[in-house]
């Protein structure tokens, strides 16, 4: 797709660090830039800790501490310098050379004051998933500006991710996104910051109406601060995703 359409941004969200090492990223990310003309916008996160532990066998332990270790190596590497960092969690010593690229924007899953503070004031903005408009407006969009402040870097990008479904029948779509995101609700990560909306569970937090209704949403969030809009389609019907589609390419384009 990098290569083919002209123009577009080619986003992650969110790779997991833990399982790659940083050294590894770089390369991977840098190979990207090289393919699609310098459009990748990187975007990485922890992951939960039932993931990384329990599934993958990894330690969870620091995981701050691991992030700001991970920085410490990702970006340099990314920018094709020489990195030696003998950290807590994590030990690199090389670099990545790779003619034609260029080093890409990275964005952290954060949602937390520490990760919040990383996001801002050493990566270049933040990626949420679950997170309502009064989160956004009032914590994450905040800490962020502040901590971009603090270290004299530009204004941070808020990419806002969320399910969306242009419909007539809302209870119906949020029953749907009850049963079909209800993983989500327990996850510690996003049950603080949907307790911190004042949302039950994730169908609270989904854009959905008719057409009017979900671009005064998209609306709401654009000035709450976000930047880019993540629109995760999940429309029932092909009449729901066409207008689901139809409305994000005028809302985008507006």
């Amino acid at each position: 797709m990098g290569r083919e359409i002209p123009g577009i941004e080619l986003g992650t969200a969110v790779i997991p660090t833990y399982p790659r090492h940083p050294l590894l990223m770089a390369q991977q990310a840098l190979t990207t830039q090289a393919a699609t003309g310098g459009r990748l916008l990187l975007g990485i996160g922890l992951s939960h800790r039932v993931v990384i532990e329990t599934m993958l066998g990894y330690s969870y332990e620091r995981p701050a501490r691991h992030m700001r270790e991970y920085l410490e190596v990702l970006l340099p590497a990314l920018r094709q310098e020489t990195v030696n960092v003998d950290g807590d969690t994590l030990r690199a010593h090389g670099g990545i050379t790779i003619p034609g690229a260029a080093s890409c924007p990275v964005l952290l899953a954060a949602l937390a004051p520490r990760m919040l503070r990383l996001a801002g004031g050493t990566a270049d903005g933040t990626v949420t998933w679950m997170t309502g408009v009064r989160t956004v407006a009032d914590h994450v969009v905040p800490a962020l500006a502040a901590a971009a402040a603090d270290a004299g870097r530009p204004s941070p990008r808020v990419v806002v991710g969320l399910p969306i479904c242009v419909t007539d029948d809302v209870e119906a779509v949020r029953k749907r996104a009850a049963r079909g995101f209800a993983l989500y609700g327990p996850l510690p990560a996003y049950r603080a910051m949907l307790d911190r909306e004042g949302a039950e569970g994730p169908a609270d937090v989904v854009v959905c109406g008719d057409e009017a209704s979900v671009r005064e949403q998209l609306d709401a969030f654009e000035d709450a601060g976000t930047t880019d809009f993540l629109a995760s389609e999940f429309g029932g019907s092909d009449e729901e995703r066409e207008r689901t589609r139809a409305l994000l390419a005028a809302w985008g384009g507006a």
